[in-house]
Formats: structure tokens, C-alpha cells, sequence
């Protein structure tokens, strides 16, 4: 067991070689077990006490959706790699290396996050700060960069593995709020990591009085990031620092700012603890507003159902659908992604079944390096069968809303799988992707 004290106070989690010994002890499966220990040296894994006391449905597991969710599991990784870390157990030379062969070839870092979303100025990075959209800026508070358990499927895996390369992280809000101040087309400022709410209220503070300070007046939404809700939801409700962190978000909207809690919630269940519920309602008490996203996933939630009553449970307690992601290319991929032509049918499915309160969710999307891609259909043109497609955030707002298609693959599973449908189509997608689409070579027959 390990204590967590970002937050307001300690909390308990779990990682590290004692997740395959909690394994061992709830499903009583010694192999189970061993794939926990192989599986963890390569991807991060951390569980609260509230996940295993309240979310995790032992009796199950392995095949619980959030055991899934949240512990190692043998086919995250290929078969030769599952093979090459089984075999340097037991020698840490030869660990570290096979260790860091096989996250190389993980993607650690989809979407050119590194290299295209992080600002430069004066031939200075901005440390802490993506980027990407004119009207949204991320920041990373440096303490906020773990969370209170993790994701299996996290694209943001590189940030908990302790390389210092892979990590996103600021030096402070000074740099940050000067970099703000220089740009007023930000309406929107994203804290996210990790997750900020492990902080303590006394860290997080500066750089929420800092975003409300002069200077910032065109800032006009602040977003948390968050699946504190689902991970440790007594951060809002019985915490000792959780009436500090309330008076703390509450500021926010006193100071006539949008304060927008973007919850991650990959199960219904996530919402069904009474502490969960307490934490939602003091959201909404300091005048939140509840957002909710997670990507489609196998093992999970790859079943209309789930989804049409996660929604339900979300609009009963006031929070609203916001995105159905597409599974990125990265970390466990192999595992959890599916079709986009799956995707798009579990969105349909789910969505039919839901009023129009409950139709707010967008999906589902891909967040590749241009920009949010929405599957919007399969539609049948003249040169074939094609997706239809919609950027509805891109870093040339020009083409956002601008329908637009690739070739229909049954296969596909991510955006750089896709082909343009037809020579009006190539402007839609990046450089590399110039293969001709069925339009074309219809053309040519």
C-alpha cells in the first residue's frame, strides 16, 4: 500500500509490485497474478482504496469491466514483448531494457504532442502548455502530473512512468499566466495532466487566483480535468481539504468566470457510489458545470447499453454527454481499440435511445494531430462506400464543419488507417496522407 498526498490529505492507493499481490488475494489466481507483474513493468497501474472497495466487482474479475478498466491484463501487450519482459524478470539490467524497447514502440506521445502543441517563444519552450486549438489552452501544474488511480487505456500514459523526456509539466504559473496574458484569442484555459484535484488546495490556488487576476479578462472559461469523481470522490465531499478546494472553485463563477469540470466516466458504475453523487452535487452547489467523455473501449464499454445508461445517469444528476473518443494510437491500442466502423455503431445505438437532452454527446471522435474527427455515417457515393467525416476543432479552423470522406474500411481502427475518398478530400487530411480513394481510381478505370 502506498499513501498519495497531492490531495488535501493522504490517500491510499496501490501500485507498483503489491497490485499483483491484491490481485492474488481477490481472484485467488496465481497466473492472473504473474501477468499483473509482467504487464506493469511496461504501462502505469495505481488503484484507490475507493476503486477496489467500491467499484471493482471481485467476484468477476478478470472479466469485471472495471477491473478491465484499471489492471493489467496479458494481451495489453504483443505476445513477443509479453514474452521478452516474462524472461528478464529477476535482472534489472536486462529489464530496463526490454522495458524501454517495448514503450518505444507504444507511441508514447500520440498526436505530435511533443513536438507540434507545446509553444515556443523567443526560441523558448513554454514548459507546462499545449496549445493546439486558437480559443483553448492546456497547462500542466507540475504537482497535478499523477492521478488518484489510472486508466489502462490513458493516451497520457508516458506522463507516469518516471521519464522526465515524456513528461509534461510547467515551472509554475508565472511562465504559464505570461504566456496567456500575450495571447487574448484564449477564451478557454484547460488545467489537466494527471489529474489537477490530487493537488492540494494550497497548490492549486495560484494558479486558479492567477487565470482571475488582471491581465486575463478575455479568459473567460476555466476547465478542470478531472476523474476524481470516480477515483477518490471524498476529495469534494469529506476530505479535510475539501471545503477549501470548494470555496476554491467556487471563486471561479463569484468572479462571473464559466467554471466547466470535465469529468472522465468510462462506466455507469463510476456514478453510483452515494459519495460520488454528494461529490456531483457539490460541484453544482459552487455554480460547475459537469461535462462527461471517455472513449469507447473493448473489455469496457464497446455496448450501446452501457453507453445509453451511462448518459441517463449523467443527465439525472446534472451533468452533460460531451464526447465519445475513438481509442488512440497508443499504450494499449491492441487491447481496448475497435473498429471505427464499431465505434460508429455503438454511437448510434446509443444515442437513438436517449431524448434530445441527452443527444449533447459528439462521437465518435477521433483527436488526431490536425484536429477532433467525427465519424458521422458510412455513406454510399457513386466511386463506393465511404466514411463521413467532420472536424469539429482543427488547427486550421478553415475546415472545421466541412464534411468531407475516406475510403470506407471495415478494419480501420484510427485516423492515419484512412484513405481520402477523392482528390477533394486530400485537403482534409495531413500531407503523408496522398493515396488516391475510391473516387479516383474509379475515375481511372
Amino acid at each position: 500500500m502506498t499513501t498519495h498526498e497531492q490531495g488535501g490529505s493522504a490517500t491510499r492507493t496501490v501500485s507498483g509490485r503489491r497490485l499483483a499481490a491484491l490481485v492474488r488475494d481477490r481472484c485467488a489466481d496465481e497466473q492472473l497474478a504473474h501477468d499483473v507483474e509482467v504487464v506493469r513493468q511496461v504501462l502505469p497501474f495505481k488503484v484507490s482504496r475507493h476503486v477496489i472497495d467500491q467499484l471493482v466487482d471481485w467476484k468477476s474479475a478478470p472479466d469485471d469491466p472495471l477491473y478491465r478498466l484499471l489492471f493489467p491484463h496479458r494481451d495489453m501487450l504483443d505476445p513477443k514483448h509479453f514474452r521478452a519482459i516474462e524472461r528478464a524478470l529477476g535482472d534489472p539490467v536486462a529489464l530496463r531494457s526490454a522495458v524501454a524497447s517495448v514503450r518505444g514502440t507504444l507511441n508514447p506521445h500520440p498526436g505530435e504532442q511533443l513536438t507540434r502543441n507545446i509553444p515556443h517563444e523567443d526560441g523558448d519552450e513554454v514548459s507546462g502548455v499545449q496549445h493546439k486549438y486558437a480559443q483553448t489552452a492546456l497547462v500542466f501544474p507540475r504537482h497535478g502530473q499523477t492521478c488518484h488511480a489510472y486508466c489502462a487505456y490513458c493516451f497520457r500514459w508516458a506522463q507516469f512512468v518516471g521519464h522526465p523526456e515524456l513528461r509534461i509539466a510547467d515551472e509554475g504559473p508565472r511562465q504559464v499566466i505570461a504566456y496567456l496574458r500575450r495571447h487574448p484569442e484564449v477564451s478557454d484555459v484547460l488545467l489537466t495532466g494527471g489529474d489537477p484535484l490530487v493537488m492540494r488546495s494550497e497548490l492549486l490556488e495560484p494558479y486558479i487566483d492567477a487565470l482571475l487576476g488582471p491581465g486575463l479578462e478575455h479568459i473567460s472559461t476555466l476547465r478542470i480535468g478531472t476523474k476524481a469523481l470516480s477515483f477518490h470522490p471524498a476529495r469534494l465531499v469529506n476530505d479535510p481539504d475539501a471545503a477549501r478546494l470548494l470555496r476554491l472553485l467556487e471563486s471561479v463563477t463569484a468572479a462571473g468566470r464559466q467554471l466547466a469540470v470535465m469529468l472522465h466516466v468510462s462506466h455507469p458504475r463510476e456514478l453510483e457510489p452515494a459519495v460520488t453523487r454528494q461529490a456531483v452535487a457539490a460541484l453544482r452547489a459552487v455554480g460547475a458545470q459537469l461535462w462527461a467523455q471517455a472513449p469507447v473501449v473493448r473489455h469496457v464499454n464497446d455496448d450501446p447499453t452501457v453507453w445509453a445508461d451511462a448518459w441517463h445517469a449523467q443527465l439525472m444528476l446534472g451533468i452533460h454527454p460531451y464526447y465519445l473518443f475513438v481509442e488512440r494510437d497508443t499504450g494499449a491500442q491492441r487491447y481496448f481499440g475497435l473498429p471505427l466502423q464499431r465505434a460508429y455503431e455503438i454511437y448510434r445505438d446509443a444515442v437513438v435511445r436517449m431524448s434530445g437532452l441527452g443527444r449533447t454527446a459528439r462521437g465518435p471522435v477521433m483527436s488526431t494531430t490536425e484536429g477532433k474527427v467525427t465519424v458521422d455515417g458510412v455513406a454510399e457515393l457513386p466511386g463506393g462506400r465511404a466514411f463521413a467525416l467532420r472536424y469539429l476543432q482543427a488547427r486550421v479552423p478553415d475546415v472545421v464543419g466541412r464534411p468531407f470522406y475516406a475510403v470506407w474500411d471495415p478494419a480501420a481502427q484510427w485516423w492515419s488507417e484512412l484513405v481520402p475518398f477523392s482528390r477533394h478530400d486530400r485537403g482534409f487530411f495531413p500531407p503523408g496522407a496522398r493515396g488516391a480513394g475510391g473516387a479516383d481510381r474509379a475515375a481511372a478505370r
